[in-house]
Formats: structure tokens, sequence, C-alpha cells
């Protein structure tokens, strides 16, 4: 995910040794190794998970870095030799890792029960840890009427000027059908056929020549900031951090935006597997789960830690029931099954504009 700003490992390790090796003595090969995604997300973690997790259990923690990818995982578990033991893995590694024996089989019990997480968070391999969403971005201070969905998005009439979408047809294809009146639970059924896909890129024809697109997550805001784009698809994290950190005035429409999941996993033959749970455990907590909204606008996967959260912020996360309504899942299976053939008919459409 293109919103979180990853660095080398290495340079995490290093931060690591200093910020929490110092709370509990030198790391060792055999002390747990918690693996996320660096940046300013990782110092969220490290604030409301990993310090208090050393400070309150005495337990012993070195944490790293990467930058996503099954065949890393792959390498180190069928390697023998894997030097993790807990990674944050997106919804592809997820059920691709699953299904090639890379992780644990969870046992609930251990971390509070299947009942304590929201139902989407809950997978054999692996306990989801953050939501975040693919939502409409707009400059409130050039747009005194706001948007209200998708289907505005596409209507240059009232609202002239370019649009950005993120490349390649992940989450372009969703917002296309739901422009044109696709009710987003019924997305990948439509999206499933021939005649839901030419229908989704004839919708995108329509403002093809408004269209601009987006690789890095840290575009839509700056393309919102400079006026080169009147709307964008964005990641929710990166509105509001946008509004938060540079005081700007951007807004966010939920109605029709697209949710995933980041999940930890515990690689198999882990030879922390106690430490693992026991982290897993703790990182669940509400108490705990509560306080990551605090420094980043991800949603939370305990239930009991909705309601803990300020009510002010928690209008602000996708976790927000009103917000969690109007949105839908990202079907990993599906785009596990059709990406490179949508890919590929995608590279062929741009190609043409």
């Amino acid at each position: 995910m293109n919103s979180r700003s990853r660095v080398p490992a290495a340079v995490v390790a290093v931060a690591v040794t200093v910020a929490v090796g110092l709370a509990a003595g030198p790391a060792t090969a055999r002390d747990l190794t918690v693996v996320s995604w660096g940046g300013a997300y990782q110092d969220a973690q490290r604030a409301a998970y990993f310090t208090p997790f050393v400070e309150i259990t005495g337990t012993p923690l070195n944490e790293e870095s990467w930058d996503g990818g099954i065949g890393v995982l792959r390498a180190k578990v069928e390697g023998g030799a894997a030097a993790w033991d807990v990674v944050q893995v997106e919804s592809e590694e997820l059920a691709l890792g699953c299904d090639e024996g890379l992780y644990e089989t969870l046992d609930y019990d251990r971390i509070g029960g299947a009942d304590t997480y929201i139902a989407e968070a809950v997978h054999e391999c692996g306990v989801g840890t953050i939501i975040y969403n693919f939502v409409l971005g707009y400059d409130r201070s050039v747009l005194a009427d706001p948007p209200g969905g998708w289907a505005d998005f596409f209507d240059l009439a009232a609202y002239p000027g370019k649009r950005g979408l993120r490349q390649g047809p992940k989450t372009t294809l969703e917002i296309a059908l739901i422009a044109d009146g696709v009710a987003p639970r019924e997305v990948y059924r439509v999206l499933g056929t021939e005649a839901g896909v030419t229908r989704a890129f004839a919708k995108l024809d329509t403002i093809r020549d408004q269209l601009i697109f987006w690789k890095a997550g840290a575009q839509p805001p700056l393309w919102l900031a400079s006026g080169e784009v009147v709307m964008t698809s964005v990641y929710n994290g990166r509105i509001d951090a946008a509004n938060r950190d540079e005081g700007k005035d951007f807004g966010i429409v939920w109605t029709g935006s697209l949710f995933t999941l980041d999940s930890w996993v515990i690689l198999t033959g882990s030879p922390n597997l106690d430490q693992a749970y026991q982290f897993l455990a703790f990182v669940g907590r509400p108490e705990q789960q509560k306080l990551l909204p605090e420094f980043i606008a991800y949603g939370v996967s305990n239930t009991a830690a909705i309601d803990l959260i300020d009510p002010a912020r928690l209008q602000d996360l996708p976790i927000l029931p009103a917000n969690m309504a109007q949105s839908v899942e990202i079907d990993t299976e599906f785009w596990i099954e059709n990406i490179d053939r949508l890919t590929e008919r995608f590279n062929r459409w741009a190609a043409t504009r």
C-alpha cells in the first residue's frame, strides 16, 4: 500500500535497536522479530504497540520493515532459517501465503477469541490489524458544492477539470461501475462478467481525456494542492495527513469507497511462537488499538476499541459504522484470479488514450 512511507529494513532495524532495544537489552537471534511497513505508519505502531509491549511484558522485541511480496516470505520460510516471526501482510499475501502453508494457523483463543474482532479481520492464518479505504478526495476550498459520490466524479459538466485515478484496473474498474449505477455490493458479480468489464471501460471512456493516473500514494494530495486535479481517488490516510500536518482543507466522500485490511501473520516454524502469540494478544487489546488512530487515520480491528476512540477522531476513520456501511471490501480472491488478465486489458485501453 503506497499510502505508507516505506524505508529500508536496515534503517528501521537500527532505529529499533535504539528506540526499543534499550528498553529490553540487546536483541539476539532468538528475540521476537516483528516486521511492518516502515515510515510514518511504523512510527505510529512503535508508539501505540511496540514500545508499550516491551515495557509492559518485558519481552524483547526487534522490529524490521519490508516492501511486501509473497516471494520474500516464501524464500524465508522455505529456506528454513527465517529471521522473522510476526509480519504484517496485505490481503493478497495473506491469501496466497496461507494456501502455501507459509503461516501458522492461528489459535484465536490465544489472542482474545475470534468474536473480539470485526468479521472482516478474522482469517485462519492471520488477524486483521488495520483497515484503510480508497476514497474520493477533493479540495473544499475549490469545490463549494461538494461531490456526493463517484457519479459526480464522472460528471464533467457539473465538475469540470482533471480527475485522478490509481494506475491499473484494481479499484479503477470498481469505481467506474459504481459511478455507472452498479450497487457497491454487486460490483464484483458484475465485474466478473465480460459485459461488466466492457461496461467499466465504457464508463472510463466518458472522461478519458480528463483522466490522469497516480502510481504512488503521495501523488493525489499533491495534485489536489496544486490544482492539477479537481478530485481524485486517494487513500483516506493521505487526506487526513494533509489536513492535520499541512493545514489543508481536503474533503472525503466515503460513499462507494473501497476498503481492505492488512493482517498480522506468524511465519511457519517460528522459534518464538509463544512470544508471537503474546504480541498478537497485546496489540489486539482495545486499550492498545485505541491509541493508533491518534497518530494515523487507519481503522482498527477490535470491536471494543471502536467505542474507546474519541468520537471526533472516529469521524475520520474507516471503522466508523456509518463509513463502513457506505463502503465495500475489495475482493481479494477476485483480483488474485483476474489481475493479470485485466491489467493487460487496462494497459491496452490506456495506450489508446
